[in-house]
């Protein structure tokens, strides 16, 4: 299936600098966002350390974390945006019927059965519960499906596949692409 990038995964990124004193406010992509710190030190996208932190604190939306390396407060602002990774054996085999979303972007979607639609584009959670965006081959605009059991039956990574029970209740074609 060959992703690029597959021995690392975005955990987190960086939110600029917190104050003038070297900290940096981190935002966690981990589903327990303290969780995140367990699998430090970050990487950048090349693998090169970027973060180690040595101290944190909870903020509203993000850590504050004190680094072993500090940085001045512009380099920290213009990392903002900055995604950290760690490469992808700190973590544990998902359990059956748990799937980390690297595993995920880029399968295949097939609908019903064997007619191949599209690919994942991404997986999103807006609170509501997780939803894959499906690039449908044929159209322009991507599809939002639920990742539920009843929605998504079928989730074969090794084959690099999902199946859509129904895709056609999920895209609305009446809908006109901007309604604004």
């Amino acid at each position: 299936m060959g992703k690029s990038n597959s021995d690392l995964v975005v955990i987190g990124a960086i939110m600029g600098a917190h104050g003038v004193r070297g900290d940096v406010r981190v935002k966690s992509f981990t589903a327990d966002p303290l969780a995140v710190f367990d699998y430090a030190p970050f990487l950048d996208e090349n693998g090169s350390e970027i973060l180690n932190p040595v101290g944190l604190r909870p903020a509203k939306d993000h850590f504050v974390v004190t680094p072993k390396v500090t940085r001045q407060k512009e380099e920290w602002d213009e990392m903002k945006g900055t995604r950290l990774y760690v490469p992808r054996d700190r973590f544990p085999e998902p359990e059956e019927d748990e799937y980390y979303i690297d595993d995920l972007i880029g399968l295949e979607v097939f609908a019903g059965g064997e007619e191949k639609i599209g690919r994942i584009k991404a997986v999103l959670n807006h609170g509501a519960g997780d939803l894959i965006e499906v690039l449908r081959s044929a159209h322009n605009k991507p599809v939002l499906v639920p990742f539920t059991l009843e929605d998504v039956p079928v989730v074969d990574v090794s084959r690099g596949r999902i199946i859509v029970a129904n895709i056609e209740i999920w895209q609305d074609e009446s809908r006109p692409e901007d309604e604004t």
